[in-house]
């Protein structure tokens, strides 16, 4: 029996379960997929969790039961490409036979002094748990800092918002627009947002140290009761220490085919990818339909074709709060009660799918 190892359970690998089972797997084929926690976590909707908006179990999905599918939860040490073997934390070593590598990615500190010490993060369900536990702990009036003010951080800061009111809010933003890459009607209307519901915005933010209770932008020092950090974000250190190539943001380089190349069993799909496109959910979903179409192909010893095809997304949409949102899709950019509907809807149409 072949072994097809699963490292991650991400949005990507879920994919890749949801096209194998119950019924593509072939007769000769086991999966083992291993994840640090017993179930499918919804990372795009860690912001809710981390503001007090969302409980915890409603990010969580459920893995697949399949009698050829094993569930191994731990931590992974090391990926040995070269051996064909992944090294765990406490269950020893696990041996492939293909593999597809979705462990995610970190915060990314850019060398900031204090930030990876003095920061809290939503990249992670523990984490995320963590910085609940925080910011909704804090007294009446605290002042809490946001760094960061991509989707996450303007998430994350329009829902603790309407979570606690009663909490001064600050969103550092390195551009001088929020979503400068979007049409100015997008960043007029999320700015506007915070300007009516008092959160304040620090537009061409720098920061450049991070104390207990201290952030420095600049030689402007801003006191802090609590810092959020959703300033960028890294593939997991499991694959920057991986024996392949990469690009200069430490994600691997793959073939059109989505393997490493030189090697048609180790496969990289989501946040650890090199790809044209920004990591999002929806882009490891994607590509991860494209990985089954070449393992079955492979699997069946049939010829792959020499391109893929173009991965075309759909769009972004991102909440303010729960009431409003706001988007970009099919070239068009949307707002108000529209996007938010939409955004809700996806997120049911996927727990549907998947639970």
């Amino acid at each position: 029996m072949k072994n097809l190892v699963l490292l991650g359970g991400g949005y990507g690998n879920m994919r890749v379960l949801l096209r194998l089972l119950p019924n593509h797997l072939p007769d000769d084929v086991t999966i083992t997929l291993v994840d640090r926690v017993p179930y499918h976590c919804l990372k795009t909707e860690y912001y809710a969790l981390a503001a007090g908006t969302a409980s915890d179990h409603e990010v969580r999905v459920p893995f697949p039961d399949h009698d050829r599918l094993k569930l191994i939860y731990d931590e992974i040490a090391a990926i040995d490409v070269d051996n064909k073997e992944i090294v765990l934390e406490t269950n020893g070593t696990l041996a492939y036979d293909d593999l597809v590598v979705g462990l995610g990615c970190e915060d990314k500190f850019h060398n900031v002094p204090g930030a990876a010490e003095h920061t809290h993060s939503i990249q992670t369900i523990h984490k995320s748990r963590e910085t609940y536990q925080t910011l909704n702990n804090m007294p009446a009036g605290s002042k809490i800092g946001i760094v960061g003010a991509g989707l996450s951080g303007i998430e994350l800061a329009s829902e603790l918002r309407e979570s606690r009111p009663d909490l001064d809010i600050k969103l550092f933003d390195r551009s001088s627009r929020i979503l400068k890459d979007f049409p100015q009607r997008l960043s007029r209307y999320i700015e506007k947002w915070f300007t009516d519901h008092g959160v304040d915005v620090i537009s061409n933010a720098n920061i450049t140290r991070v104390e207990p209770n201290h952030l420095y932008d600049r030689e402007d020092v801003y006191p802090m009761d609590a810092i959020v950090w959703t300033a960028g974000i890294q593939p997991s250190h499991v694959v920057r220490e991986m024996n392949v190539e990469k690009d200069k943001s430490d994600r691997v380089i793959l073939t059109p085919h989505h393997n490493v190349p030189g090697n048609e069993h180790v496969y990289v799909v989501g946040d650890c990818a090199s790809l044209p496109h920004a990591p999002s959910a929806q882009l490891a979903e994607e590509q991860a339909e494209q990985i089954v179409d070449v393992l079955q192909k492979r699997w069946k010893g049939e010829p792959l074709p020499e391109k893929m095809p173009e991965m075309k997304l759909k769009g972004v949409l991102g909440s303010l709060g729960k009431k409003q949102g706001f988007g970009f899709v099919a070239d068009r950019a949307i707002t108000g009660r529209v996007a938010r509907f939409l955004k809700s809807g996806v997120l049911w149409m996927y727990k549907y799918h998947n639970g």
